[in-house]
């Protein structure tokens, strides 16, 4: 390669929970550089949360966690051309990159749910891949799907 790799920026945690996962996911869900309100619906949504599982015995922020972990892919098929025929091939995700899949899956299934508030919709997806259901969840599940499918194409990894 000719250039050097960019250095990793370090993240900063957010100011509620210290942690810096939710500062990755609220700027996945920023538009127009409105981090405020990003993070203004995240933790609307982590309230709702705190209100409809309240039995659950576990704070919002593991319901977080644990939702986030449902929905991380831990292989990806990527399309292959080897002497004029394309193969999905599958393969393993690096680490960093299974949570940002994971993130953006959750983000853009949120957002085409039907709901009042982005909060709700956010909400109503992390309950649904913390029960292991959801579109995002799906999404996985289908991810999987293929690449066990196209297990016998593995030699082709490059």
């Amino acid at each position: 390669m000719r250039k050097s790799k960019p250095k990793k920026r370090i993240m900063l945690p957010d100011p509620k929970y210290n942690d810096p996962n939710v500062t990755r996911f609220v700027n996945n869900l920023m538009y127009s550089g409105k981090k405020n309100l990003a993070f203004k619906i995240f933790y609307d949504s982590l309230d709702i949360i705190a209100n409809k599982l309240q039995n659950e015995g576990k704070t919002p922020l593991e319901i977080f966690r644990q939702a986030l972990e449902n929905v991380t892919p831990q292989v990806e098929v990527k399309a292959r051309r080897v002497g004029g025929a394309t193969f999905q091939v599958p393969m393993e995700i690096r680490s960093d990159r299974k949570v940002s899949i994971s993130m953006k899956n959750m983000i853009s299934f949120a957002r085409k749910r039907t709901g009042h508030s982005m909060a709700e919709r956010l909400a109503a997806e992390l309950i649904a891949a913390y029960k292991l259901e959801g579109g995002a969840y799906k999404k996985k599940e289908d991810t999987h799907r293929m690449a066990e499918a196209n297990k016998a194409f593995a030699h082709f990894r490059f």
